[in-house]
Order: C-alpha cells, then sequence, then structure tokens
C-alpha cells in the first residue's frame, strides 16, 4: 500500500539491495527503510541481522524510529517449549541437561578449569617460552583442558612450506607436552584452526587440520583432538561453542551504527544471542556453506561462547549464556581466560614474564 500507517512495527531481516539504501525483507516481500531518525537499541546492527522496526510507513518507505533485536530465548525457556530433546549433537536422545550424575560430577569439581588460548604462535620464540611457563605452572594441578585456537604460526609462508613449517611446531609442542607427564594424561588438549591454517577454504564450518600435519603431536600426546572451526565441547551438564573468527571486529567495521553508548563486549553479546548465530554477516564477509549453516546456530543458547577474535578481551554475559573472547595470546602479553565451570566464572589470566607462575 501507498497509503500512510502509523504505529508500524515489522520484524524482517536487513538488506542493502541498493548501495546507501537499506530495505527490510521476509517471505512476503521487501520495504525501503529510513533510517534518518532511529533511535538504535543495544547491539551491533549488520546487514543480515533480523531486526524489530518501530515507525510509520508512507509513500512505500517504512520510517524507522527505533530498531532492536528480537527478543533473545534463554536455554531454559527453549527446555520448557521441547523438553529434553538434545539439539547440541552428540550420541544421547536426551539433553544431558538433566543428567543428575553429570551435575554431581560438575559441581564437586570446584578446582577444574578450561584453558582458552588464542592465537597460538608455535613459531615464535617468545610464545614458546610462555609456553613452557604455562605448562610447569599448571604441571601440578592439571585443567580439564587446554582450547587452543589458530592461527598456530606467525609466518607468512604459504603452501607446502607453511605445512611443513606447522607440522614440525605441532611435533614440538607435543614434545613440550609430553615432558610433562601428569599433564598429559590428565588433561584434554583441543585444537581449533584459525583464519591461515590449512586444511580447507576459508569458509564455515571449517575441517579440522588435516591428520598429516598432526600425527606426531598425537602420537606423542593421545589426550590432544583437533577440531572444526566452529566447534561444540560438552563437559559434564555444560555446552560450550567455540569460534575462531575475527567476527567482533568484522561486525563492528560492518555495523551500520556504531553505538554510542555501552561497551563493545555488551553490544557483541546482545548481538548474537538475539540472533541465535555466530555470524549474522553477509555471505561476502564471513562465507558459510549453506547446507552446513547449522553449524552456527546458537539454539538453544550454550553456556559458554568463546569468540577467539584479535578484537581486544571481554567477558560479556546475556541470559545467563557467557560471551567471552580471549584475545591474541601475543599481542596481548600472554593473556588468557580460564573458565571454572563448577561456579561457571570466568577468571582474565597472563604469564608474566620475571615469574614461573600465572595470574
Amino acid at each position: 500500500t501507498t497509503n500512510r500507517l502509523d504505529d508500524v512495527i515489522l520484524l524482517g531481516m536487513l538488506t542493502q539491495l541498493k548501495y546507501g539504501s537499506y530495505y527490510m525483507e521476509d517471505s512476503s516481500g521487501v520495504v525501503k527503510v529510513d533510517l534518518s531518525e532511529t533511535k538504535f537499541h543495544t547491539g551491533l546492527f549488520t546487514e543480515n541481522c533480523y531486526v524489530l522496526a518501530e515507525g510509520w510507513y508512507d509513500d512505500e518507505v517504512l520510517h524507522v524510529l527505533a530498531l532492536g533485536f528480537p527478543p533473545a530465548e534463554s536455554a531454559v525457556v527453549t527446555r520448557n517449549y521441547f523438553g529434553n530433546a538434545n539439539f547440541f549433537g552428540g550420541p544421547s536422545e536426551n539433553t544431558v541437561k538433566v543428567n543428575q550424575k553429570l551435575s554431581v560430577l560438575e559441581n564437586t569439581n570446584e578446582n577444574g578449569t578450561l584453558i582458552f588460548i588464542s592465537d597460538l604462535w608455535l613459531d615464535e620464540i617468545d610464545v614458546q617460552k610462555h609456553l613452557r611457563k604455562l605448562f610447569e605452572g599448571y604441571s601440578e594441578s592439571p585443567p580439564i583442558a587446554f582450547v587452543f585456537c589458530g592461527n598456530f604460526l606467525n609466518s607468512r609462508c604459504s603452501g607446502t612450506k607453511y605445512n611443513v613449517s606447522l607440522k614440525e611446531h605441532l611435533k614440538m609442542l607435543g614434545e613440550m607436552i609430553a615432558s610433562h607427564p601428569t599433564l598429559a594424561e590428565q588433561s584434554k588438549y583441543y585444537f581449533v584452526p584459525g583464519p591461515a591454517d590449512p586444511g580447507s577454504p576459508n569458509i564455515y564450518p571449517r575441517p579440522p587440520l588435516p591428520n598429516f600435519i598432526t600425527k606426531e603431536l598425537r602420537d606423542l600426546v593421545p589426550n590432544a583432538e583437533f577440531l572444526s572451526n566452529p566447534a561444540r565441547i560438552q563437559y559434564c551438564t555444560q555446552h560450550i561453542v567455540i569460534f575462531r573468527e575475527d567476527v567482533v571486529t568484522k561486525m563492528c567495521r560492518n555495523a551500520i551504527y556504531i553505538p554510542e553508548t555501552g561497551d563493545i563486549a555488551t553490544h557483541f553479546a546482545r548481538t548474537i544471542t538475539s540472533q541465535g548465530h555466530l555470524a549474522p554477516l553477509p555471505q561476502h564477509t564471513i562465507p558459510v556453506y549453506w547446507e552446513f549453516d547449522r553449524a552456527m546456530y546458537l539454539y538453544p543458547l550454550p553456556d559458554l561462547v568463546v569468540v577467539a577474535d584479535k578484537f581486544q578481551a571481554f567477558t560479556a554475559e546475556n541470559l545467563q549464556c557467557k560471551v567471552i573472547n580471549p584475545g591474541s595470546f601475543p599481542r596481548q602479553d600472554y593473556s588468557f581466560k580460564t573458565y571454572i565451570p563448577a561456579s561457571k566464572t570466568v577468571e582474565d589470566s597472563q604469564i608474566l614474564a620475571e615469574t614461573d607462575g600465572t595470574l
């Protein structure tokens, strides 16, 4: 219609069909939107986000006065609707959230921790030194798991030369871990590939690092597992999603509006939890295989989302879903994140150059 309509509320996907002109679309059609007088609510608004727009319609244009995201749905509410169905994956038909034995095990392991490190540049001498201190510090009290995210080399080479170098440095890491038998036997080691690591084009979801590159490390450390990107980990009753991509940086770069209040971490957490997706961005920004887009879903909301980004480290939360970024290990003074499942708390940690411990 071309007639004026007041007090319009519309749900749709934000798109840019023509350069500089934004539209909202759904399965029934598209409408041009005027955002010149819009008040933006909390979030990073980019193309391909689903939004709720409030305003008035006239002459085939929706004049938006307020723009926000659809309200996120907590995992508790989702389970109220779907019961004990297992959305997360794995062999069980029922969600582990209702498993009493796992719940008891989780709560009694008060000192259990998960260590998250991103940009583990194994070809950098300083990274190797700090890793040795890290393993020495944890050798007496092994964590549940170390989660290492790529890129695993800082080298600018590519092709066969890169693969050979990565294979050699992963073997070196395996020898480093194996030198601490208690740590090697009692902790798990998870590896999530980064954008520059080999194995496939940079389209998500990405497969694990190739077996011929990781074989020597796996022989040295049987507890090592190489995961896809994104990856999902289940610890007792908790669901953890790990995504190695500079998605925070890309969302800020592609946002149609830069928030004037609040921190980026809060805006980002609200965005991905409301969208129920790790990367609500156009395909040319973060390509995703359409048939496997389900791998990017955040529904039901997990307990922890780890977004390993070169952006500054942060911890945020929305609807009991924690969203953390460990930051770049070598770029941010060898800092990382420590997660304690029993209390669902996140600690900022750092390897100090002058000591053998961590903070």
